[in-house]
């Protein structure tokens, strides 16, 4: 039976080999999505950046093959190649079931569905405003989810820590807390002076929600025996909050960063089509005003990216802060 020691030279020289196979395969669905873009006739009309579309899959198959082939000075993309091969061997047959079904075709009406290449005309044209309204979107967002996180911290850590506290924010955690805040739309509009103010209360309550709930299950479900240790060598009450209380409950607290995250992008979108005169949502309520499909879409995947950076974005910082609970915690 071989050792573990004889495993490793086998699959340090499968690896390569793993690499080679998985840029290659995607290397051809890439050129052949492009030469597919730009050789098959269109069923309607001929479709700007069609040519465009197809350089740019040429330019992703000769990086990919460069990668696969050249696996020394690439050897940290050639890692993440062999990750992520699948998805980009799957995402070129996607792109071109998309193309057959929509230019090709024409089976799918326009302008309700658009094809690849209008997207990018899309990017390569109006790419002001959009990048404008991507700017908007992430200043509200920013702002609402760090002032909704911070009430949450707070909140939690009060609750979980003070049962006096905790009497009287029971009650206005179960009121408010199940409300859906876009239903409050209305009564923000009316309250605050302007709509950027209330959309920014508004995605600060559907963060404040889930930050202070999963802060204050965290605060309350700490070992008590960290506190007995730490009263033992004569802590103080704010040591035993700051450094035993609110380190041991972070897990959570980034749980509820997570979820509060997620909810506030559906408030985002809903306050920018209800009143905040700029931003993504703004963008898509335009776009659907004057049938422009490909700009929504458009927007829908730059909204997507965004959402997907910014969690990505909380993974690392949640990586870096926990570092050193990784012994003592699954993540």
């Amino acid at each position: 039976m071989p050792t573990y020691s004889a495993e490793l030279p086998r699959r340090a020289a499968a690896r390569p080999f793993a690499v080679w196979k998985t840029g290659l395969l995607a290397a051809a669905g890439w050129l052949a999505f492009a030469l597919y873009s730009s050789e098959a006739p269109n069923a309607i009309r001929d479709w700007p950046y069609t040519r465009e579309l197809a350089n740019l899959s040429l330019a992703i198959a000769a990086l990919l093959a460069l990668i696969a082939l050249l696996p020394g000075p690439t050897a940290r993309l050639a890692e993440r190649l062999r990750l992520a091969g699948p998805w980009l061997i799957a995402l070129p047959l996607l792109l071109g079931f998309w193309q057959l079904a929509t230019a090709k075709l024409g089976l799918l009406p326009v302008p309700f569905f658009a094809p690849p290449q209008a997207l990018l005309e899309v990017y390569a044209e109006d790419w002001p405003r959009l990048g404008e309204s991507l700017l908007h979107s992430f200043w509200l967002l920013a702002n609402g989810v760090l002032l909704g996180s911070a009430c949450g911290f707070v909140a939690g850590v009060s609750i979980g820590w003070s049962q006096r506290i905790g009497y009287w924010l029971h009650p206005v955690l179960r009121i408010l807390g199940p409300v859906p805040s876009t239903a409050l739309l209305p009564i923000c509009f009316f309250i605050f002076p302007s709509s950027w103010g209330a959309s920014v209360f508004l995605i600060a309550l559907a963060t404040w929600f889930p930050v202070t709930v999963l802060t204050w299950s965290g605060v309350a479900s700490v070992d008590r025996a960290y506190y007995d240790v730490a009263r033992t060598l004569g802590a103080s009450e704010r040591f035993l909050i700051f450094r035993v209380a609110i380190p041991a409950a972070l897990p959570h607290v980034f749980v509820g960063l997570f979820m509060g995250l997620g909810a506030s992008f559906s408030v985002l979108v809903v306050a920018e089509m209800m009143g905040v005169k700029a931003g993504l949502g703004w963008y898509l309520q335009w776009a659907q005003g004057w049938a422009a499909y490909a700009n929504m879409y458009a927007a829908l995947l730059v909204m997507a990216l965004l959402c997907s950076g910014l969690i990505t974005a909380l993974f690392l910082i949640r990586d870096r802060v926990l570092s050193w609970q990784k012994g003592a915690v699954k993540w």
